[in-house]
């Protein structure tokens, strides 16, 4: 039995022929989240939809709404019939747990679980005791020993669970799906769990750094996995790894860069990190100070005199790129773009020619290069003054940019690569030896003078000895890549579901 977008399919005979079970362009038996079917009676099928749930007691030649008891904004993710008394059936909906207990005729909602879990994405039952129903929410799993009458949370709320599975064999044995820890396992009925991921990892890698002081220390940045994220350090060049977390507070961390004395910086969902060389936690450096000027006429007199006020805030927006110069350091954010002077200590900055939404900048003495997704802007003094970089209107999903020595600019684009030699004011549409469409990032490699380039279709690096201007194909890594990186002269790549 299959639920897809257009209806409920049932196959006899393993998959070799199927029969669809649901009318054909139904307005509302379409867009099927759930399936559950009666233990004792195959002919009997519930379906859950993007709006509550449906019921055939005839194999699909009639079906009736199940509504009754139900919130009507319901979509219906999950739903369970008891294996022991097909009566009492379970759905798991946006707007809470329901419990039926006359099949579906009518339903009445369970307490006990707070309003902030209450998207349940998956129930299952214990196999040997019906009375035990595991209860994955976007903050956690829940257990219930008294069919649905009181809740206890289980793991913590950060572990969002996508799926559960009770070994039918031992039901002390759970696993859960989860969306930033993997693998869960418990052997004790999910009093505690442990992570069981060995043998794979699948986590989206945002940046890696090659320690300047140290050979073989390499850091890397992690998206999407809270307290299991973060940041990860490995002293053997990769060969094991371990978190270096302590005081981001599970924030994602989508940049990375060292400074001339060896303290390490984080851009992250919520701002800018400082781990001093010697240190084993992150500090937050936010303090923004801009200055404010007013101007006033003192009283006798009819010149007006301006003021300047310094106006203090915190920064706590996304930080996708930092770049550290011996003049400033500058940080590309979803507030704008903002520059320190004092190695992170304050910043200035802010919305750039009325745009905020920054993903990346670049620098190369006074000349500052930032992008948003549709935009390049410029600045050739120090970010005092800027000016809008003319790229293609077709351009809408920027995905990094480079800034040359020789001050060539270069942009990775889902639209493809595109490079300017004028500050911005024309562009050139790079197809020779580059893919059209789907680049990740553009890299110089100061090592080598060379520029490289990734794409999220395909696992190649792509190398370019002439600022760009034609391209050659490297080594594949046979997976897609988000950005390159050249660490003691070996490629050191990051994904965004395959680890580094």
């Amino acid at each position: 039995m299959v639920g897809a977008l257009d209806g409920i399919f049932r196959s006899k005979d393993s998959g070799n022929s199927w029969e669809r079970l649901s009318p054909a362009n139904h307005a509302e038996i379409k867009n099927i989240e759930s399936i559950a079917v009666d233990p004792k009676d195959p002919d009997v099928v519930y379906a859950g939809t993007w709006h509550l749930a449906w019921k055939t007691a005839d194999a699909g030649a009639h079906w009736q709404h199940i509504n009754k008891g139900m919130i009507d904004d319901s979509d219906v993710f999950s739903i369970i019939v008891d294996s022991t008394n097909p009566s009492v059936v379970y759905a798991s909906a946006c707007s809470g747990i329901y419990k039926s207990e006359s099949a579906g005729d009518l339903f009445r909602k369970l307490q006990g679980i707070p309003f902030s879990a209450r998207r349940t994405r998956v129930l299952k039952q214990d196999p040997s005791n019906s009375q035990v129903v595991y209860a994955g929410t976007t903050e956690g799993l829940w257990k219930t020993m008294d069919g649905g009458k009181t809740w206890k949370q289980v793991t913590n709320s950060e572990i969002v669970v996508n799926d559960v599975l009770v070994d039918p064999r031992n039901s002390q044995h759970v696993l859960l799906a989860t969306d930033r820890s993997g693998v869960m396992i418990s052997d004790d009925g999910a009093k505690t769990f442990i992570a069981s991921n060995h043998g794979y990892t699948h986590r989206y890698v945002s940046s890696i750094l090659a320690d300047k002081n140290d050979q073989n220390s390499i850091l890397v940045g992690v998206v999407n996995d809270k307290e299991w994220g973060g940041v990860f350090s490995s002293p053997d060049a990769g060969q094991h790894w371990t978190q270096k977390s302590a005081g981001l507070g599970g924030k994602d961390v989508f940049a990375l860069e060292q400074a001339s004395n060896g303290a390490v910086v984080a851009g992250t969902n919520r701002g800018i990190f400082l781990m001093e060389r010697s240190a084993n936690a992150w500090r937050p450096i936010n303090t923004i100070i801009n200055e404010k000027t007013s101007r006033a006429t003192k009283k006798g007199s009819k010149k007006a005199v301006a003021t300047k006020t310094a106006v203090r805030s915190v920064l706590d927006a996304r930080v996708s790129e930092i770049e550290i110069t011996s003049k400033r350091w500058l940080a590309a954010t979803s507030a704008g773009v903002y520059s320190s002077s004092n190695q992170g200590k304050s910043w200035s900055g802010g919305p750039v020619l009325g745009q905020k939404e920054f993903i990346s900048v670049q620098a190369n003495g006074d000349v500052i290069v930032a992008a948003t997704r549709s935009n390049v802007v410029v600045s050739n003094d120090g970010g005092t003054t800027w000016k809008q970089g003319r790229l293609a209107s077709y351009v809408s999903s920027i995905r990094g940019l480079s800034l040359t020595p020789d001050g060539e600019i270069l942009v990775a684009a889902r639209e493809g690569a595109f490079r300017s030699s004028d500050s911005g004011s024309t562009w050139e549409h790079i197809l020779n030896g580059l893919p059209d469409k789907n680049l990740s990032s553009i890299t110089y490699d100061s090592g080598r003078k060379r520029l490289l380039a990734t794409s999220t279709a395909t696992g190649v690096v792509f190398e370019s000895r002439d600022s760009g201007r034609s391209w050659r194909r490297g080594p594949d890594s046979g997976y897609p890549l988000r950005r390159i990186s050249v660490v003691r002269g070996r490629f050191m790549a990051a994904t965004r579901f395959d680890g580094v």
